[in-house]
Parts: C-alpha cells; structure tokens; sequence
C-alpha cells in the first residue's frame, strides 16, 4: 500500500557540479567525501565542504561502474575497490587514496584482479561483506561472482541469470549469503560457500488498464536496509519491497527468531508496487526505513516505510519528490540522513553530480566545473 504525504522542502539543491565524462557510480568515503567514477575510466574524491577534487584517478581505459570503499587505519581517506575494465579484461582493483600523488593511474593500484576475459563479461556492481572478507561482483553475461580477499581467487556461481546481472547485495550479519536481481526479472538468493541458489523470487509483468502490459520487469537497481529490508526498481517503475529476513525489532511486528537462512524474498512478506512511470535505475537506504530512488528521468522521490498494525503490512509513504533540475538521465545514487546526492549526464555529453541537502532553502546554485 502506497500513501502520498508530500513535504516540498525537505532537500534543497545545494550544489551542482560538472564533470567532463558520464557519472557511472558514486559512494560516499566518510560523512565528507564523495567518490564519483566516469565512464572514461577516472575517479575523483571530492570533499562534501568545499566541493574540491581531492584525489583522483585516471586512464583505466573503461567505466568505473562500481566503487567500494573501505577503512584504512589512521587515514580519513579510504580506500576504494573499484569496479573496471581495460582492454578485453575486465579488472578489480584497490587503490590507496591517502597517497603523495594527486592522480593515480592503473600502476598505482595495490591488486588488481582479472575477473572476466569476454565481451559478455562487462562488470557492473560489487559489494562487500559484513565481514570484508570477500567481494561479490555481477556481469553482462549474468554470472555472479565472489573474490576471497584472503587470496584474491576468484568464484563464479553455478546458476547464471538468463540476462544481463546489473546488481548484487549482501545479506546484513549472513556473510556468506548475497542477492542478485537481473534483467531476466529474478532476484536470487546465493550461499557463494556452497555455490548454490538458497531462493529466488520472479517478478510478475505489470498489467496496466486495459490488458496491456508495459516494459518488462528488468530489475534495474537494488538497495539493502542495515536491517535486511531489500528493495528493488524494475523497468515498468515498480518498488518490490522485501521484509521476510528483516531482523531487529521493528514496531507493530512481532520479534522473529533468527532464521538458518535470509528469508527475504519470502512472497509472503513482499510488497510490489507500481510507483513511476519510467525505469527506477537507482536506489539507496538512508536508514533502516529510509528509501530514496530515482528515475531514469531524473525524478527523485524519497519514501519512509510504515508498519500498519491494522492491516498487518508496510505503507510506503511519500515524504518528497522532485525533478533534478539539471540530470537529463541518472545512472547513480546514494543518500544518508543528510544528503541526497544523484549523478548521470546531460544532454550535451557532460556528466553531472547533483547534492540535495536537508532542509530549506532558495539559493540558486550554478555548475561548479571539475577538471
């Protein structure tokens, strides 16, 4: 069930900045830094206050569609895996941004690890695990992978999507258990120890008035609360929410003993909902109830999911929406509890990084140019 109750004011535009290559993928570092990759193979660190490129990274010849950043000791800078390709490889690599040098290039990486040698084998998403032991990974080709951190080895699943694999997610506090949403409408449910397929979920096409159907169910971005909650945007601009694994105690919901397995594509304790009416190619959880998503246009909306005790379900209730002012297509997002920040490109070929921040206000920011 969806309700409406809209606040026009709750993020404000604060900064726009402009890149000279597509926005492919983002990922905060700390609370000050914002990671911000390129289709034309580069990186830039920005820091939150001043909107300066800090660090960078440049020349690895192919899209950085995924970054992950993790801690480093006695550094504010993290380090980042990064999601990659040159030539006919497809590569991860992990780079030290706490360096004497301002630009990095693919020499300068501490590992880098070959994952696919095809065409078909295009990288799309990584993750990390609760316990940073091992890095999952998804393909154009459908595969879903995992690399072992301790050694670097590489693991691909035995079942494959029928499609292309745009998104993977692991599950909070299992760290042997992840989820993968394709093209092919599934989402899948893996133990990579075992290699095996735990459940899965099928979406059902959209039927609108009339007996038509819309775009197919292409599961095009996913998110995961820090309390299991997983949701998913489809193609036909739907939601599917998923409580079933959802752990903790949760207000109007009896407490659940924990499961041998995640059961979070349980049918069950889903919800799916029509909510856009163009592709939702992105997603993130600011908080366990706290989901912001986007459109493929650029229309952001950011919802709070309620327990209905009357009703026994979630009520997804619209807290804000607005048009970006300035991304003519989105490809990434990410948001905590102060920020909202999309990045994609414009019509003209330049890539764009929108900051919504909380709060009020009328300024009228103009493009900051990033070299």
């Amino acid at each position: 069930m969806a309700e409406t109750e809209s606040h026009s004011d709750i993020f404000y535009l604060e900064k726009t900045l402009s890149i000279p290559s597509h926005i492919s993928s983002l990922a905060f570092g700390h609370a000050a830094h914002l990671f911000a990759g390129s289709i034309d193979g580069s990186l830039r660190v920005y820091d939150l206050s001043s909107y300066k490129v800090l660090k960078a990274i440049r020349g690895l010849d192919a899209e950085v569609s995924s970054i992950i950043c993790v801690k480093r000791p006695g550094s504010e800078l993290r380090d980042a895996w990064i999601a990659h390709g040159q030539k006919a490889s497809s590569l991860v690599s992990r780079f030290q941004m706490e360096s004497s040098k301002m630009i990095q290039t693919l020499e300068d990486a501490l590992v880098t690890i070959g994952v696919g040698e095809t065409e078909a084998d295009i990288l799309n998403e990584l993750a990390l695990n609760a316990n940073k032991s091992h890095l999952a990974f998804t393909m154009d080709s459908g595969f879903v992978g995992v690399i072992d951190l301790s050694n670097n080895s590489v693991t691909k699943m035995d079942t494959k999507h029928d499609n292309v694999c745009g998104n993977v997610k692991f599950v909070p506090d299992r760290p042997r258990e992840l989820v993968s949403g394709g093209y092919d409408t599934a989402l899948l449910h893996f133990d990579f120890v075992q290699g095996k397929v735990l459940s899965r979920r099928q979406m059902d096409p959209y039927v609108a008035v009339g007996g038509m159907s819309l775009a197919p169910p292409f599961i095009m971005s996913m998110a995961m609360s820090n309390t299991a909650v997983l949701a998913a945007g489809t193609a036909d601009g739907r939601v599917w929410l998923g409580f079933g694994g959802e752990k903790g105690f949760i207000s109007g919901k009896a407490p659940k003993k924990k499961a041998k397995k995640w059961e979070g594509l349980d049918e069950k304790e889903a919800l799916l909902i029509k909510v856009a009416e163009g592709p939702i190619v992105a997603m993130a959880f600011s908080d366990a109830r706290t989901l912001t998503i986007s459109t493929l246009m650029g229309v952001i909306t950011h919802y709070r999911l309620n327990y209905d005790e009357a009703e026994g379900s979630v009520v997804l209730q619209q807290l804000w929406q607005k048009a970006s002012t300035g991304v003519d297509k989105v490809n990434a997002l990410v948001a905590d509890d102060k920020r909202i920040i999309v990045g994609g490109f414009k019509l003209d070929g330049q890539g764009i990084i929108e900051i919504w921040k909380q709060g009020t206000s009328s300024a009228n920011n103009e493009p900051q140019k990033s070299s």
